[in-house]
């Protein structure tokens, strides 16, 4: 059952005035939403961010072309979070605040996974809230940079990829499929994974499909051709090329 409710949306021009029984936190990655609080207005954007605590009557009204992260806070949940004390503070009054690069970066992000997994919200929102949690009671922006990708890279679990190219080398592999396993966005998993192996992910399975051929080539009587097929070569030539950039030496000599 989700705690949170987050949504990445396009606020329309359209002026709404309410209230609501839960803490809202409201951040976008591009666009302007004209918002005010109890007479304070300000323009929420890329580097300006709001936190609206529960039953403060505010107005808003979007350009139509933004795209903001909508984050609502049952009260009533955070006692039960681990830094849900740490989480109140933050609602202790309206407020905007600036939002530095390294926390536009990490919405970015978090907005593109929302996208592509919307069932990690849960997820998503606590780490969204652990990263403004450390810049408004004076982190670093570093720090919050280094938390955000630290937290996405414990998901690139290379054992659990490993194990599943494995069981894939013959199929043909995409950057998508491994993102999925993830639960990462396409473009958010490559640069991630470059990072953490200094190889793109193709690059890799590319290498595991060579280092798994090597082994073939070297312990079975398997034909060049039938070894190509296992490993996802269209034909033994692409295959004993490839070989022989990887390895340097041919299939056949190797064997």
């Amino acid at each position: 059952m989700a705690l949170f409710e987050l949504h990445s949306r396009n606020l329309a021009q359209e002026q709404v005035a309410h209230t609501h029984d839960f803490h809202q936190l409201i951040l976008a990655t591009c666009g302007v939403t004209e918002l005010s609080m109890e007479g304070q207005g300000e323009r929420v954007t890329a580097r300006r961010g709001c936190l609206i605590p529960s039953s403060r009557h505010h107005e808003y009204q979007g350009d139509g072309s933004n795209r903001t992260l909508v984050l609502d806070i049952p009260v009533a949940q955070l006692a039960s979070l681990e830094k849900g004390s740490e989480i109140e503070r933050l609602f202790d009054k309206p407020r905007f605040f600036s939002v530095p690069p390294a926390l536009n970066q990490l919405t970015h992000a978090l907005a593109n996974q929302l996208e592509q997994c919307p069932g990690l919200q849960n997820e998503i929102a606590i780490l969204l809230l652990r990263a403004l949690t450390m810049y408004l009671h004076d982190a670093t922006p570093a720090a919050v940079g280094q938390l955000g990708q630290h937290c996405i890279s414990e998901r690139l679990d290379l054992a659990r990829l490993d194990a599943w190219l494995d069981q894939h080398l013959a199929d043909e592999i995409r950057v998508e499929q491994l993102a999925s396993l993830c639960a990462l966005s396409p473009g958010h998993f490559h640069s991630c994974f470059r990072e953490l192996t200094g190889v793109t992910p193709l690059a890799y399975v590319q290498r595991r499909r060579l280092e798994h051929a090597r082994t073939l080539v070297r312990h079975s009587t398997l034909s060049l051709g039938h070894i190509a097929m296992l490993v996802g070569f269209r034909d033994q030539g692409s295959f004993s090329r490839a070989y022989r950039r990887y390895f340097e030496v041919s299939p056949s000599s190797d064997r």
